[in-house]
């Protein structure tokens, strides 16, 4: 029996990892939190260990040698004025983990980075070669974590970073704010909806962290893993419309006074440290171009994404309305 080793197995891309490695016959357990709720995780069969990451000492007596390391826990995109917790976690813990791997022995260690390090995309699509340009904190920090962590597999410890695209499928609540907006006849589209945005479906997500743990091919290599294909935000709005069988959105405004509101609402709220409701990283959802290939996951891992948008934003909406998020 295979043995893998989940960081953030709590949260919904970490959850769907786990369920599907204790599918396919391995051994699971999860570094987590004190304060997580892990009675999910244990009734799957993942054996829960109590580990702060951001702790050296901690996360070098807690590791044990495994198959493979799937390191997927993040400080993620919520707006705080701390930005400190974003290296602490991003970058910090990778480490951490990083240099208990080597200390202690790793078959594989699958780094999780984001396709966001690539930032706004003026020549799509954009593959993993295609110029870096983090443009907020969270890009920021997961860029210089998917740096740190390919110095270390270029000096020998077997591992492959995976920029996965804007993850969604049943258990995210990231889309929710979207799909309550459109169905409540609230959503407004700011700017043209031209920009393309482009999803990964967390099944195909998942089998593209499996191919990158267990391929030969993949051991010091780089991996954009998306959906089949990207869309205009404006048609993205209207597919998740269309899934509800709702109307469609008809009301835009243009981007620069919101852009400019955004950055004024950051502006105020940053002294009183509250984290502000409008901010340019939430406006940047309309604007920014964001479309790549996985040609080079599908040449050396043989991955080909399964499920298109329309499959998956059902898919999505139905696990909505089980769960009484919407009507």
């Amino acid at each position: 029996m295979q043995k893998a080793l989940v960081t953030g197995g709590t949260g919904f891309t970490g959850q769907a990892l786990c369920a599907r490695l204790l599918r396919d016959g391995w051994s699971v357990s999860s570094f987590v939190r004190a304060s997580s709720r892990v009675e999910s995780l244990r009734r799957m069969g993942v054996e829960c260990l109590e580990v702060d990451i951001g702790d050296p000492e901690q996360v070098m007596r807690a590791y044990q040698p495994v198959d493979a390391v799937f390191h997927v826990a993040a400080q993620y995109r919520t707006e705080t004025p701390d930005r400190s917790a974003f290296t602490r976690i991003n970058v910090d813990a990778t480490r951490n983990l990083l240099d208990a791997a080597r200390a202690k022995g790793v078959g594989r260690f699958v780094h999780c980075s984001t396709g966001g390090v690539h930032g706004h995309i003026e020549h799509p699509p954009a593959d993993e070669d295609y110029r870096t340009q983090p443009n907020d904190h969270y890009q920021v920090s997961k860029w210089e974590g998917e740096q740190l962590a390919r110095r270390y597999f270029a000096e020998g410890l077997p591992g492959a970073v995976i920029r996965p695209a804007a993850i969604y499928g049943p258990g995210d609540l990231r889309f929710l704010k979207l799909f309550k907006a459109v169905q409540k006849g609230l959503f407004v589209m700011v700017g043209d909806g031209t920009p393309h945005y482009h999803l990964v479906y967390i099944d195909d997500l998942v089998e593209g962290f499996l191919r990158a743990a267990t391929r030969p091919e993949a051991i010091g290599q780089v991996y954009i893993i998306a959906g089949p294909r990207s869309v205009m935000v404006r048609d993205l709005v209207d597919q998740v419309a269309d899934t509800l069988g709702c109307a469609r959105p008809r009301l835009r405004v243009p981007h620069w006074p919101v852009h400019v509101a955004a950055v004024a609402c950051e502006a105020l709220c940053k002294p009183f440290g509250i984290p502000p409701p409008l901010y340019p990283r939430r406006v940047e959802f309309f604007v920014m171009q964001r479309s790549f290939t996985t040609a080079k996951a599908q040449r050396e891992l043989g991955y080909v994404p399964q499920v298109d948008n329309l499959q998956g934003l059902a898919e999505t909406a139905r696990w909505y309305r089980e769960q009484g998020l919407i009507a």
